[in-house]
């Protein structure tokens, strides 16, 4: 099978030459606006060969999109109204109902299969990609019931033969649930990392105390802001939503701890314990 990736990134370096180790596909295009990212995918045999989207879109049966969300917004339109009836269309952003909202209305919509591998790295670009790396990882795949059958099955057996998990969902609670589990985790990273620049001038004391607890909470923070400014936008509200009951909770353990009352921060910690229920 021919299978064009566009967006050579992380995600869809990770993609590309997972389904190429695995044979589920016979030939990999890759497409990517910054030529760079594509000559060092092939030189990395991430992909077969480089294409523009109009040469993949008459060559190849699955077409995957992992560029940032909102370029995939801009171009999906266009990819979807371009094929032919044998192709599939799949994306694997991180944020759900605007992709879907932008092919709604085209007459091939059911060709198009909205996905979110939920796995990654705080890092970007091709060489970042890691083969096999999704593997026992979940995918969530929504609004099925608006795709052709055809379609549902292809991008099953892409994320089969990876060995991930399937989780079917509706996008709009999708990226509900992406901003409670997900994105909040990088607005928090992001906004650490901010604080401990600010009050840390001496950053060999950063480099030389930060132990492991520090650098697992800060590591989203050294992701691409490109990435993560669209993903932020689409989601706006429900990250806004999860933001304030974030702060919320920081001004209570700031409040018990300015009136001295440890037995009722003892409490809250021991109710924040809970997570390791759900958690290991």
């Amino acid at each position: 099978m021919v299978i064009c990736v566009i967006g050579i990134g992380l995600i869809g370096g990770t993609l590309a030459s997972s389904l190429k180790d695995n044979k589920f596909a016979g030939r990999i295009i890759g497409v990517d606006s910054i030529p760079e990212h594509s000559k060092k995918a092939l030189e990395l045999g991430l992909i077969d060969e480089i294409g523009t989207i109009e040469s993949a879109i008459k060559e190849a049966k699955l077409i995957i999109v992992s560029t940032p969300v909102d370029t995939a917004v801009e171009i999906l339109p266009d990819i979807i109204d371009k094929i032919g009836r044998h192709q599939v269309v799949m994306d694997v952003g991180s944020t759900k109902e605007a992709a879907i909202n932008s092919v709604k209305a085209r007459i091939n919509r059911g060709r198009f299969v909205a996905t979110h591998p939920i796995w990654g790295t705080e890092f970007s670009g091709p060489s970042a990609s890691i083969r096999g790396a999704m593997k026992g990882k979940t995918t969530v795949i929504c609004n099925p019931e608006d795709c052709d059958n055809d379609a549902i099955v292809l991008v099953e057996q892409v994320y089969n033969s990876l060995e991930m998990k399937k989780v079917y969902m509706d996008a709009k609670d999708h990226d509900l649930h992406a901003a409670y589990i997900s994105h909040i985790s990088h607005a928090a990273s992001f906004a650490l990392a901010l604080t401990v620049l600010e009050k840390e001038k001496e950053e060999d004391k950063i480099f030389r105390l930060a132990g492991s607890g520090f650098e697992s909470t800060v590591r989203l923070a050294k992701s691409n802001p490109d990435t993560w400014i669209p993903i932020f936008k689409q989601n706006r509200s429900n990250i806004l939503d999860v933001l304030n009951e974030h702060i919320y909770q920081l001004r209570q353990m700031k409040k018990l701890l300015e009136m001295e009352e440890y037995s009722a921060l003892h409490r809250i910690m021991l109710e924040a314990n809970d997570i390791k229920r759900i958690i290991n």
